[in-house]
């Protein structure tokens, strides 16, 4: 059988870029893992199946092959599995826990909070889940979050959104934004503009854009996913302080659509984020799956009407989407690659702790003593301050409360911190 032999890649590829793409390139992964992993989603363990015989091809035509990949109509099921080692948080629901509705979900941030699509797609940052998904290019696609009581979709339809929560049976309906050209409806926040995005392919292109002169990139083996033949894309850091072990991503062999992606802890252990297609079909879905009429009784909420009422009641306190990119653009990054590090300015106190028994209960007494247990108090030329680790993402919060985050270990940030002093 012929074997795929590794073909290391070591620089950008797919032509020349901007200064400001090869910065945006050479941090995308790292920064990306965090916000992803700590926001959304994860990927699979094992590949089943026996691995095909294939054609041998080079990690630079493998991944080039990636690029061209433009699938435009899909329908098929994925699982999503997130351990991010994450502590569990007193009177916080996790997981699937957050279909049932409950009445108070209605209460807080309006009739549609339940069936809020942030809300939802929150709950994909932990566990275990099955997603239905379905796309027939940019102006229909439809997700559904199905639970073991309950449904949860999200449903794309030229100008029409609607949110669905069968928990507790209430329908958000929203407006879609029109592209210029008038023939497009984009989907408004909280629904990806395409399914890519929920789906194996969107995770896979950001990693190896971001394939550079810190990343290896071979061709290792080829596996069965979903009943098609696929190549395995085989990603590393090569930078020692990252915590990403490594990124394994089924390539379809016949379109070049990822079909599995598998991020590993350099910790060992089950995937941190494993994402992947159980079946898939590439023929157009039937017209009728973006189709969506509220079932008897269901309670239906005017989606562009609260958010307008928000608007209003919250006003000038409200951060508009111009100050949001305002400060994520401020956002100071350093490092390089897989060991870059997002840090933000502290002129305060920083957190509180446990030992500050001059502080009033619930500043200083249980909620520090709560923090302290789980984060580790560490010091250096920065001063002191406490690190929160999961099995991918550190934190460094300093005394001054200056943050350090990145998918790094300990001393990475450390080592950041201290050189920033």
């Amino acid at each position: 059988m012929p074997r795929n032999e590794p073909t290391e890649v070591t620089d950008e590829w797919g032509g020349e870029r901007s200064p400001k793409r090869r910065k945006a390139v050479r941090y995308g992964v790292p920064v990306a893992v965090a916000g992803v992993s700590a926001a959304m989603i994860g990927l699979v363990p094992a590949f089943a199946g026996s691995a095909p015989d294939l054609p041998k091809i080079s990690a630079q035509d493998l991944i080039a092959k990636v690029a061209k990949s433009d699938v435009q109509q899909l329908s098929g099921t994925v699982r999503v599995t997130t351990d991010l080692g994450l502590p569990s948080l007193p009177g916080v629901g996790g997981g699937a826990g957050g279909f049932g509705g409950g009445q108070g979900d209605g209460a807080q941030g309006g009739d549609g909070a339940s069936a809020a699509p942030q809300n939802k797609l929150m709950e994909l940052a932990s566990g275990a889940h099955t997603l239905r998904v379905a796309a027939d290019g940019p102006d229909k696609q439809r997700v559904s979050i199905v639970d073991k009581a309950a449904e949860y979709s999200l449903v794309h339809n030229g100008k029409d959104v609607w949110a669905y929560d069968s928990g507790s049976n209430t329908a958000v309906h929203s407006t879609a934004p029109g592209e210029r050209s008038g023939k497009q409806h984009r989907a408004p926040e909280g629904l990806p503009k395409d399914l890519k995005t929920a789906t194996p392919q969107d995770l896979a292109k950001q990693a190896l854009e971001a394939a550079g002169d810190t990343t290896s990139v071979t061709v290792d083996g080829t596996a069965k996913v979903a009943g098609r033949d696929a190549y395995q894309l085989l990603i590393k850091p090569k930078q020692t302080g990252s915590t990403v072990g490594s990124i394994r991503v089924a390539v379809d062999a016949e379109n070049g659509t990822p079909l599995k992606f598998t991020l590993t802890p350099k910790s060992g252990g089950a995937a941190a984020v494993d994402v992947g297609y159980t079946n898939v079909d590439f023929a157009r879905p039937a017209a009728s799956t973006f189709s969506f009429t509220p079932p008897k009784g269901a309670k239906v909420v005017d989606g562009n009407k609260e958010r307008a009422t928000a608007q209003h009641e919250h006003g000038k306190d409200a951060p508009s989407r111009k100050e949001f990119a305002k400060d994520f653009d401020g956002l100071n990054i350093i490092g390089k690659g897989w060991t870059s590090i997002a840090t933000i300015k502290g002129d305060g106190p920083g957190l509180p702790s446990g030992k500050d028994k001059d502080k009033a209960k619930g500043a200083g007494g249980d909620v520090g003593k709560f923090l302290d247990s789980i984060g580790d108090e560490v010091n250096g030329k920065f001063g002191s301050g406490r690190v929160f680790s999961t099995r991918l993402v550190n934190a460094l919060v300093t005394d001054n409360g200056t943050v350090y985050v990145g998918a790094v270990d300990k001393q990475t940030l450390i080592n950041a911190a201290n050189a920033a002093k």
